[in-house]
């Protein structure tokens, strides 16, 4: 009668609780992890792009200090003293100048971000049949 008993580890609350817990903070590992990634995927996006304008925007400042001196590139459209010209800043957009230079002053007209390519409407499936609703 002196047989053993082989009786399993009791497995209570508390060790539920920390088993809940543990996966608990995994998941939210994990979230804030894709989220940091989404960020600093924004953050390289937003910086490229701010990089792009800016020497667009350097590029359009040293076109108007040459109209300035009174040398006009190819690239420069006149009309009386109105000089236009686009510095591109992507696939997509353009920085637009429209400047008016009369003797040594200048006005700048236009100095602003446009898209390149025309937008076109989504087409959108036509769901509902307001004729079905009609039905007399």
């Amino acid at each position: 009668m002196n047989k053993k008993m082989n009786i399993p580890a009791p497995v209570g609350g508390s060790s539920l609780l920390v088993i809940f817990s543990v996966l608990c903070f995994s998941v939210f590992s994990m979230l804030v992890l894709a989220t940091v990634k989404a960020d600093e995927r924004l953050a390289d996006d937003s910086c490229e792009a701010v990089t792009a304008y800016y020497q667009a925007d350097c590029e359009a400042e040293r076109i108007l200090g040459e109209l300035r001196a009174g040398i006009v590139e190819d690239s420069v459209t006149q009309k009386d003293d109105y000089y236009a010209y686009q510095c591109p800043v992507n696939d997509t957009q353009s920085l637009s100048v429209v400047v008016e230079i009369t003797g040594t002053d200048y006005e700048i007209h236009q100095w602003k971000l446009e898209e390149t390519i025309a937008w076109e409407p989504e087409q959108y499936l036509n769901l509902l049949d307001v004729d079905d609703l009609t039905e007399e």
